[in-house]
């Protein structure tokens, strides 16, 4: 009898490991199908930003605001998923997108060959320019001047890159608060700025820094994505096809950059979705020019 009796207890072991391995497989699969894009919190995508970048990216009364986070925040809605923000700065960003630390970065992150080994990027949303900011007064008009002076730029931006391409040993700070503080303080005698973000600081600043000049950027901005999140890149770049046909992405274009002419040849997204035109005013006399070349 006692063989009998080991025998059964034995099966009756094994008959519950079995059950618990159906059960953990039939979990695993719940929680895939409960995650398709493979989020940090299911439900929910956190996003990387910065908060003092208006009028792209910034904190307004405890809110993350500014044209890119609205953006990504109607984006995210079409997918019916939840936003959450958080700040770090930019020279982190996208390495803190690839590690998971954040599912998205949105900071009108302009795309380069340099950056897609790091990360993904969605269709392109928008445009940018180059800025030369100078304190007021300064004899500095334009970007070939810069051979030999103290420049300013925020680290890891496509900036920095132009900078130390043409030679012009940059001061790196970690934030744009940093490279204002720098000119307001004669620290730094220019700063290379994505340029509306350098102008709404010289328009904030009590006459202490003015733009002097800009630079059309040939690349777009987009948002950054994990290279092993395909399914939740694919998501996004349908839901923005769909904020741009409904007027939202024309929308934030008025209310953000009031004026701002969309250049010829420029096409949010994928480029084929028709969208509301967006009524830009003629340059007011005496405004920096813009020039064909050369954004964070």
């Amino acid at each position: 009898m006692r063989p009998r009796r080991i025998l059964v207890t034995a099966l009756a072991a094994l008959a519950s490991l079995a059950s618990l391995t159906a059960c953990g497989g039939t979990s695993s699969a719940a929680k895939s199908s409960d995650n398709p894009y493979q989020l940090s919190v299911p439900g929910t995508i956190r996003v990387g930003t910065l908060s003092d970048a208006p009028p792209n990216v910034y904190l307004k009364d405890g809110k993350f605001t500014g044209f890119d986070n609205d953006l990504f925040t109607a984006v995210a809605a079409k997918t019916g998923l939840k936003v959450e923000f958080a700040s770090t700065d930019f020279s982190s960003l996208l390495s803190q997108v690839a590690n998971h630390k954040f599912d998205v970065g949105s900071s009108s992150i302009t795309v380069t060959e340099a950056r897609k080994k790091t990360v993904d990027f969605t269709n392109g949303y928008d445009f940018g320019y180059f800025g030369l900011d100078v304190p007021a007064g300064s004899p500095i008009t334009a970007f070939d001047q810069l051979a030999g002076k103290r420049v300013v730029v925020v680290q890891g931006t496509v900036q920095d890159d132009y900078a130390t391409k043409n030679n012009l040993n940059p001061v790196r700070v970690p934030d744009y608060n940093g490279a204002l503080n720098q000119l307001k303080a004669g620290t730094a005698e220019a700063w290379i700025s994505p340029a509306e973000i350098g102008e709404k600081s010289a328009q904030d600043s009590g006459g202490k820094v003015v733009l002097a000049q800009k630079q059309l950027s040939p690349a777009p901005t987009a948002f950054a994505v994990a290279k092993d999140r395909p399914q939740l890149l694919a998501a996004l770049n349908k839901a923005l096809e769909e904020v741009i046909a409904d007027g939202t992405w024309t929308r934030l274009q008025e209310q953000y950059y009031p004026g701002r002419p969309v250049p010829d040849g420029f096409k949010p997204g994928s480029g084929t979705t028709a969208f509301p035109p967006v009524q830009a005013a003629a340059p007011a006399t005496g405004a920096a020019p813009a020039t064909a070349s050369a954004t964070p």
